[in-house]
């Protein structure tokens, strides 16, 4: 007779303790995948500026408040306008450093809603974290009357 292998105590308690850690580390993983429209770089990876033929418009000037914002999109990708002075626009990626969320167009900054980053609408510096690095400019100039990629 042949005898059957047993399982001690150990051996269970070590497997049990293996997948539990298994287990944690897909949860981790989860948590460091970006919010709906976030880039998969992750946590404080910068992400890439949208590519688009120069000369596509991405929105009319007027439609920016002097002294405001504005969202909008090149391509697919979400984009952040602001016109601090008549005639002057800035870009950036509306994506944040800190978890990849959607950052939206706010009176004076831009503001994320997934963890409460503000940045400057000027120069896309952090003015409120918990991003440690600014938004990633987008070259845009403009045209006329609307603003174009460069």
């Amino acid at each position: 007779m042949t005898a059957s292998p047993s399982l001690t105590r150990r051996a269970l308690i070590s497997a049990g303790s293996a997948t539990v850690v298994g287990a944690g580390a897909l949860a981790l993983a989860a948590c460091s995948s970006p919010a709906p429209g976030g880039t998969a770089g992750g946590p404080g990876s910068a992400p890439q500026a949208p590519q688009v033929a120069a000369g596509t418009e991405v929105a009319k000037v007027a439609d920016i408040p002097v002294g405001g914002t504005k969202s909008a999109t090149i391509g697919d990708a979400p984009v952040l306008l602001s016109q601090p002075t008549a005639g002057t626009v800035k870009c950036f990626s509306a994506i944040c450093p800190h978890q990849g969320c959607t950052v939206g167009a706010a009176a004076k900054e831009f503001d994320c809603p997934c963890h409460g980053s503000q940045f400057n609408a000027e120069t896309g510096a952090v003015l409120n974290g918990p991003a440690q690095t600014g938004l990633t400019p987008v070259s845009v100039t403009v045209s006329g009357d609307s603003v174009v990629t460069a």
